[in-house]
């Protein structure tokens, strides 16, 4: 593997996830795959920003959004800082490039309503299936966390009598989450169908399949998707837009934009303030609605 100590550093030293680190090494696989067919080098250390020029251009002409493209870039950029660091090169080929520009998606959160349809008024089996479906809804929900964050959930995570959830997030960085009354019901109904499964292959994660298996990304996304279309007219029907609502939510309700980027797991505040659009939506309609001088006789 030629980038295995680049990616061991990925690992051990900057605490990237594993999901990460794939993605780091498929992206310079794809550039090591297009350097030797278009220059016949083996190996990308030596290249020049030209040639990774033609590799963005490449990109552009096969179609890749340039929010992906942008994507790739960082990942080989980072792999150029390293070799810097270990003084195997002296210069990054990538220093002075610019990111393609990309217009900015504003994602639309369910409604409050549309969140009170799922969990009130939809018909969730009481089978395991159900019960662990209704959980990763109200989880979801009632803490913002990712989508990779509920799958690593281990039954160690969930504190029962301080009704707190640890997550392990971005880098390996824990946060603690309170739960809700609610959802700590909804944690225990899971718990004791989840004792009942015949069999159970990996007994330290909380969320698994009917054959007792660690629980995966797509069903996550599915089990999303079905119940919300249900609900909702949206287009897009994922756990981040979930996310997004859970963050969304708690800032029109007056929440503290800090307080939220605890709960999200963010760095930045930046990172936050993204959220802040639709809550921004929110307060116009309620000044709006408020206002003595927005009431026209």
């Amino acid at each position: 593997m030629p980038f295995k100590p680049f990616t061991d550093y990925l690992l051990y030293e900057k605490k990237y996830s594993e999901l990460t680190i794939i993605s780091y090494s498929r992206d310079l696989e794809s550039f090591l795959g297009f350097i030797k067919t278009d220059y016949d080098m083996s190996s990308i250390d030596t290249v020049n920003y030209q040639q990774i020029r033609s590799w963005i251009v490449n990109l552009v002409e096969s179609g890749i959004a340039n929010r992906s493209i942008n994507r790739k870039v960082s990942a080989l950029n980072s792999y150029y800082k390293f070799l810097i660091k270990t003084e195997t090169i002296t210069a990054n080929p990538l220093a002075k490039h610019k990111a393609l520009k990309t217009s900015k998606k504003i994602q639309i959160p369910f409604s409050e309503q549309e969140l009170k349809t799922v969990l009130n008024e939809l018909q969730f089996e009481t089978s395991f299936e159900g019960l662990r479906d209704r959980l990763i809804i109200e989880l979801f929900y009632a803490t913002g966390i990712r989508r990779i964050e509920l799958i690593q959930i281990k039954m160690s995570d969930i504190d029962d009598s301080n009704k707190t959830l640890k997550v392990l997030g971005k880098r390996n960085k824990e946060r603690i989450i309170p739960l809700i009354d609610s959802v700590v019901t909804s944690i225990q109904n899971y718990k004791n169908a989840r004792n009942s499964l015949e069999v159970i292959q990996d007994a330290s994660y909380l969320f698994l399949t009917k054959k007792g298996a660690k629980i995966y990304e797509t069903l996550v996304y599915r089990i999303i998707n079905d119940y919300f279309s249900k609900a909702s007219a949206k287009v897009k029907r994922s756990p981040h837009i979930l996310r997004h609502s859970f963050a969304t939510h708690l800032l029109n309700q007056g929440a503290n934009l800090n307080a939220v980027k605890e709960l999200l797991g963010h760095s930045s505040l930046a990172a936050t303030q993204v959220y802040t659009h639709n809550s921004i939506a929110e307060l116009k309609k309620v000044y709006s609605n408020s206002h003595p001088r927005s009431k026209t006789d």
